[in-house]
């Protein structure tokens, strides 16, 4: 029940990171926002999100963690209602703000609870259940957007959110209690001022920059210069300070520990190639394929149900052999995965492209699972709160690059294939010229002969150059994808064996209980 309890939050919470992507232009329509004004109820959910994410396990200690858990919920499932009931843009954003508060706690106080509540052997098996919450939601937020959003109207993707946060501020209420640390601590927190300030700048605007940069040009632009200062001088003095105030929001010493450090590196740059191939492909079917909203997520639906099948099949094989061998493994099918899609043209077919989603499908379950356990295997249970907030916060991080890293390598690698593409259209290639004058026969044939049509033909011809363009730099982004995957094996090694962590704690654990005396007898028959 405990499991159940605090896997529900997480799933919706998740969900609402992709469930409103697809709704945004009838979001736009219907507030009557211009398209880069509608981006920001994406935009405002992911800033205030990103922010609270790293300060949860400071909440947690200065709230308690039980109460830290319902003031979250409640606040994520009004805010949801609120988003559902907004009529205008700005009150829209401002309640996508709330939300992203209230929701930013929900993932790492979920995956602290579950590692603290089972035993260190069993931890692969409690993220396993964690990453249903994670990792599906990504796959499954935008069907259900689509869905809701084609069917009903957008603003039942908030409105679905009301009854399962009810039920989960119950099941929390009911089934979750503090341990006797976490009130010990609640007692002694202070209040970190100057490190709430500097991680809210730092984070709050670095997240606005990697949203916003490639509409905007990247740093040709003023007001994206001017936050990336703000967010590397505060990035910069937060760690400063962190390490010296004795109540830091951000334990940082906790990536002393080498499994940890390395599970954080390998998590950020899994989730920068995991969450980069999500937007991908969605974006390939409905640009370049002309596939719905719903067809692409019917697309990604046969992947996501074969993770549910295998997360907890891997959660069982952590207990029996090394999860270095499954991460490093999943590693090499994630990269093979996406450097199948590297191999996507106009001419693919609904089949292969599920076909890449099921191969990435079975594989994320041995990266996502074995990283979280392996790089929270050797780490006591009171600083649970802590390091599921650092590593949440750098799975964030990695979503958040990796997406910015997507967007504007197609616009970049598109601009260059373009311009190559461009260099064989024109009137003295013969070959050029035979197709043009096929095509406006074509053409002819259908609309009629009064009027020449070969500038329709060209037009044709130059709408096929842009999207065999996008289609060039789709495979070429997919294939730096795959090589950040398979870069990141290497990184396996400097990761614990996780069965002699194990033993190592066992034997801590036997040494340090006081030994039973021998019964009175037992002292008589020895002293004769």
């Amino acid at each position: 029940m405990i499991t159940l309890s605090v896997m529900i939050p997480t799933l919706i919470e998740v969900l609402d990171t992709s469930v409103a992507n697809v709704a945004l232009d009838h979001i736009r329509g219907s507030l009557s926002a211009g398209r880069d004004e509608a981006t920001w109820v994406l935009t405002s959910y992911m800033v205030a999100n990103a922010v609270v994410i790293p300060m949860s396990g400071w909440l947690s200690r200065l709230m308690g963690r039980k109460r830290y858990l319902l003031v979250s919920i409640a606040v994520f499932t009004a805010s949801s209602l609120l988003c559902g009931m907004a009529t205008s843009l700005s009150a829209l954003v401002g309640f996508r703000v709330l939300q992203g508060i209230g929701g930013g706690g929900l993932q790492p106080l979920s995956q602290a609870i579950l590692l603290e509540n089972y035993p260190r052997e069993k931890r692969g098996l409690a993220m396993a259940i964690f990453g249903i919450g994670v990792v599906m939601g990504p796959i499954f937020g935008p069907v259900l957007g689509g869905y809701l959003t084609d069917n009903y109207s957008w603003h039942w993707i908030f409105f679905i959110n009301l009854p399962i946060g009810l039920l989960a501020l119950w099941m929390n209420w009911t089934f979750i209690q503090d341990p006797p640390y976490i009130k010990r601590l609640a007692r002694d927190e202070r209040i970190d001022y100057t490190g709430l300030v500097l991680l809210t700048l730092g984070i709050g605007c670095l997240q606005i920059v990697l949203d916003r940069g490639q509409q905007e040009d990247w740093f040709a632009s003023t007001s994206i210069c001017i936050m990336a200062a703000i967010s590397a001088f505060s990035l910069i003095s937060l760690v400063w300070w962190e390490l010296r105030t004795t109540t830091p929001i951000l334990n940082l010493r906790l990536l002393t520990n080498r499994s940890f450090a390395a599970g954080n590196v390998i998590m950020f740059a899994g989730f920068f190639a995991f969450f980069g191939s999500v937007v991908l492909l969605p974006l390939f079917l409905q640009e370049l394929l002309g596939y719905t909203a719903f067809q692409a997520g019917l697309v990604l639906g046969p992947g996501g149900i074969l993770t549910l099948i295998f997360l907890p099949i891997v959660g069982r094989l952590t207990e029996k052999i090394d999860a270095r061998l499954i991460l490093g493994l999943g590693l090499v099918i994630s990269g093979y995965s996406v450097y199948y899609m590297a191999g996507f043209s106009l001419e693919t077919d609904m089949l292969t492209a599920i076909i890449s989603r099921i191969i990435q499908g079975v594989s994320m379950p041995m990266f996502f699972v074995t990283i979280s356990f392996l790089a929270m295997i050797s780490l006591p249970r009171e600083h649970m709160n802590d390091a599921s907030a650092l590593f949440n916060l750098f799975r964030n991080l990695g979503g958040s690059f990796g997406t910015a890293f997507v967007t504007t390598m197609l616009a970049r690698k598109a601009q260059v294939h373009q311009t190559y593409l461009a260099e064989h259209v024109y009137d003295a290639n013969p070959l050029f010229l035979d197709q043009l004058k096929q095509a406006g026969v074509y053409l002819s044939t259908q609309l009629g002969t009064w009027t020449d049509q070969t500038v329709a033909a060209a037009a044709l011809f130059y709408e096929q150059l842009i999207k065999q363009a996008l289609n060039l730099a789709f495979n070429d982004t997919s294939l730096y994808q795959a090589a950040i995957f398979w870069a990141l094996v290497i990184l396996v090694f400097f990761l614990e064996n996780p069965n002699e962590v194990v033993r190592k704690r066992m034997a801590e654990r036997q040494a340090a209980e006081p030994s039973t005396p021998p019964h009175p007898e037992t002292r008589e028959i020895s002293a004769t």
